[in-house]
Order: C-alpha cells, then structure tokens, then sequence
C-alpha cells in the first residue's frame, strides 16, 4: 500500500550529497551507476546513500542493538511517509512510494548489516548465501524494481546476481576480514580441510586449504553469474549496459584472484583500468543482446526466493515512469563513449588522492 507523503517539502534532500557517498564506497557501484539513464540514477543513488548510512551505523556504533532500533523506528516513518530531516531518509521515501518497494526487502537488509556486527558464523554455502542475500540480494531486487522490472523470473536474477558479488567480495577479502576477526568462508569446507579454524584465525596465513576453499566460493559465484545474463536481457534497454558492466567487473575480480594464484591473504586482487574499460566497452552492448530464456523454470536460488515472494505480494507502484528507447549506437560511438566515461572515472580517482 502506497502512503502519501504527508508534506511535500519534507521530500527534498541533496543529490549531490549522496552521490558524494557514494563516490566514496564502491569504485565498481559508482562506475556502473554512470551508464543508468537519468530516470533510474537519482533513485539508485538514493538506495546506495541509504545502504551505506545503515550498515556505517550498525558497524562503527558502539551498540548494534541500539542503532538497529533507531533504524528501524525512522524506517518505519519513511514507510508512513513522515522521513526525517536526513538526506538519504527523505530520498529513500521518495524512491520506496514511487515505485512500490517492499518493506521486506529493507528489513532483510538490515537483518544482513546486524549479522555482520553479531560475528555470526557461517558453517555451509547455503548459510553464506543467505548472508549474501541480505546484504546485496535485497539491493538487486530494489535495483529492478526502481528499473521498473517486477517479474518473479528478473528479481531471482537480480537477488542471485547481488549474491555472486558479495560471495565474489569475500573470496578477495578473506585476509582483510580474517585480520578483523571475521570469516565469510563456509567453516564446514575448511574443517573438511584439515584447518583449525580458531587457530587460523588468530593468525591468518594463505595456505592451500584456504586457496581450495576460496575456489570451491568463485565456482559458486560464476554459476551464479551465468544465470543473472538471462536476467540482464529481462531489464529495460537503457538499464542493461549499467548491470552487465557490475556483472563482467565484478566476475573479472574472481578472474584475478584465480590469476594470483587464489591468494587473498597477502595481497588483494584488483581488476587494471584498461581491463574495467574493455569490460565496460562490452557492456555496452548489453542493450542489443537478444532475448534469452529466462530460466523461469529453474526457480530462484532458495537463499533469494524470500525475496522475491516479498515483492510478489506487495502492490505494484500504480504508474511507472515511460520508457522511450534510444537509436542503437554503432560500435564506434559505443566505444567513443565508454573512453569519456573512463576519462571521467579516472579523473575522479586522480581528485580523490590529492
């Protein structure tokens, strides 16, 4: 059910702020971000602001419980359309009315961020995926939704493709986090290992065991990626080059990982500026890759599927914005245009170190 907003000034806050935010987290969000039509860029740099402000107060305050109360009392008002004076509160109110955004899905999000300051330990894959769909499924089902894609078929894409990324981002930081006392990977592969887990984790040190089981975590995420390219050519034209882009840079990182030698301990994978800029060149394309089938059969990944039965039972927003599909572009503009935008990528990486 949609709630008016209850005074129209208390929708306005400042993109640019949150656009800012953004610049400062995900280099590979911020990227792909820039090939989203204006129609879809504003409300996912709104979801971003709002990700990253949650999980920046669950993480770094000094009691989770506390911060996960007051999160979810001002998401309660952004749901009956009374936002606080935050910029990323009064965004997101404007972006969960317009276009019919589930609850739920924040909810589980949430749920993702406070797991993460419990030190919760994760036995099996399937409980890492439903780490991993929490955390980033929930932005891929909110993703298609502001892209105007409610089908049960896209959304399993969607949360299966914020899965594969966030297992692919434990897989490259498993020293970082082992070094902060976390662990991502599935405890029951490692025992199976032979590894004392406890004692590893007092001192991280890259060994076989762990090149074995950060292997056995990529495989997870390519299965995963194959099946999120049908969801890609279920978006709106303009949409699917922004989330092929994600899609090839985000699997390149497990690529580099591979290529040293699933080392993740002492150094950290990094996918080379001229690699981003081919991958993104090619995604370029994505807009005019034919229909594919949509894997309706093969059901959702189990982690996701509560997801996708959350949007299935809520109320589609009750207009969407038109979509008016631009004139396809020949290879060479498409290339023109992904060298301007990587100039622009570089020249921010350049301000951000001065």
């Amino acid at each position: 059910m949609q709630v008016p907003l209850s005074d129209a000034r208390s929708a306005a806050y400042d993109l640019q702020a949150l656009r800012g935010l953004m610049r400062g987290g995900s280099k590979t969000f911020f990227a792909a971000s820039l090939l989203l039509p204006p129609r879809v860029r504003a409300p996912a740099t709104a979801l971003y602001a709002y990700c990253r402000l949650a999980d920046d107060a669950i993480d770094l305050g000094h009691d989770a419980q506390a911060e996960m109360r007051g999160l979810h009392a001002r998401l309660g008002a952004i749901y009956d359309g009374r936002p606080g004076a935050a910029d990323a509160d009064r965004a997101l109110c404007q972006v969960v009315h317009r276009f019919a955004i589930p609850r739920e899905l924040l909810d589980a999000l949430l749920e993702g961020f406070l797991w993460d300051a419990q030190g919760r330990r994760y036995e099996s894959l399937a409980e890492v995926q439903a780490y991993g769909a929490r955390v980033a499924g929930t932005v891929g089902a909110m993703m298609a939704l502001v892209m105007g894609t409610r089908t049960p078929s896209a959304l399993a894409r969607a949360c299966e493709l914020g899965v594969a990324m966030q297992l692919t981002n434990i897989a490259r930081d498993v020293g970082e986090d082992a070094r902060n006392g976390r662990l991502y990977l599935p405890r029951q592969w490692l025992r199976e290992e032979g590894l004392d887990v406890e004692a590893w984790l007092r001192q991280p040190r890259f060994e076989p065991a762990i090149a074995r089981a950060t292997a056995r975590l990529l495989a997870a995420a390519e299965r995963l990626y194959q099946r999120a390219e049908h969801g890609v050519a279920e978006l709106p034209l303009d949409c699917r080059p922004a989330i092929q882009a994600a899609r090839l840079v985000y699997a390149e990182i497990g690529h580099q990982l591979q290529r040293n030698g699933l080392d993740s301990i002492r150094r950290r994978a990094v996918v080379s500026r001229g690699r981003k800029l081919g991958l993104i060149a090619r995604a370029t394309g994505a807009a005019f890759m034919p229909a594919q089938h949509p894997l309706g059969d093969a059901g959702a990944l189990p982690a996701v599927q509560y997801l996708v039965d959350a949007v299935a039972r809520s109320q589609p927003p009750l207009a969407m914005p038109a979509y008016k599909p631009r004139a396809r572009r020949s290879f060479d503009e498409r290339m023109e245009w992904a060298t301007d935008l990587y100039a622009r990528l570089e020249q921010q990486d350049r301000r951000a170190v001065r």
